[in-house]
């Protein structure tokens, strides 16, 4: 079973979860043709002091990382997960999920883009944070995840990215997302934090590629 206790786990440092999503961001927006269908973005004027990470998959998942004065918090929306609050009958959100959030992070549940006001309840199926002097990533302790399910709230597929962050896993979900060939080498200089140079934009941008190099651009380089 795949849930925020093991992806809690294998989450980095807050800078370096910052560098990383700051990546994926760069090279979404570098590897589709329009702005719209990127998955991954990143606002670096969410609020006073604070950024924010956002993945949307187009079809109903979602997650937010917020970075703010008091800590980081990570939340996740699988829309078809049993955990969902649209899956239970009180429309709430599933118990123990947001019950250990500390004070200082709760605000941002509360933002509109992530509330529904008709159940009047957060979008929110899994759930990480980290206070400013926490040495380690925290989710609910008092879980009761359903049974039979390999990943009950959605956190396996959510955040896979934020888990494995190898620029091997990276390329392959770009190149799956776009079905087409995406260069490892210029998918690990982004990665890497170097800037962005017009080379490696061109092989990461279809328009900037020919056809004939599209279709023979080895991905497992």
């Amino acid at each position: 079973m795949s849930t925020v206790h093991e992806i809690a786990a294998r989450l980095p440092d807050p800078a370096e979860l910052r560098a990383h999503l700051r990546a994926l961001a760069v090279l979404d927006a570098a590897i589709g043709d329009d702005p719209q269908y990127c998955c991954y973005t990143f606002d670096a004027d969410w609020g006073p002091g604070e950024e924010a990470a956002l993945m949307s998959n187009g079809s109903g998942d979602e997650f937010s990382v917020l970075f703010t004065p008091a800590g980081v918090l990570v939340r996740g929306f699988d829309h078809e997960s049993t955990m969902s609050p649209y899956a239970r009958d009180d429309e709430r959100v599933w118990p123990g999920v947001l019950d250990d959030v500390p004070a200082a992070l709760r605000p941002p549940l509360d933002e509109p883009a992530f509330w529904d006001e008709v159940i009047d309840a957060p979008h929110v199926t899994a759930c990480i944070w980290r206070e400013t002097t926490d040495t380690a990533w925290r989710t609910g302790s008092a879980i009761a995840f359903p049974p039979d399910n390999e990943s009950p709230d959605g956190a396996g597929h959510l955040f896979h990215l934020l888990a494995d962050r190898s620029p091997e896993a990276v390329q392959s979900h770009f190149a799956d997302y776009y079905e087409r060939p995406v260069p490892l080498e210029a998918v690990r200089h982004v990665l890497a934090g170097h800037p962005l140079t017009p080379s490696v934009a061109g092989a990461l941008a279809p328009a900037a590629l020919p056809d004939t190099a599209l279709r023979d651009q080895d991905t497992s380089e």
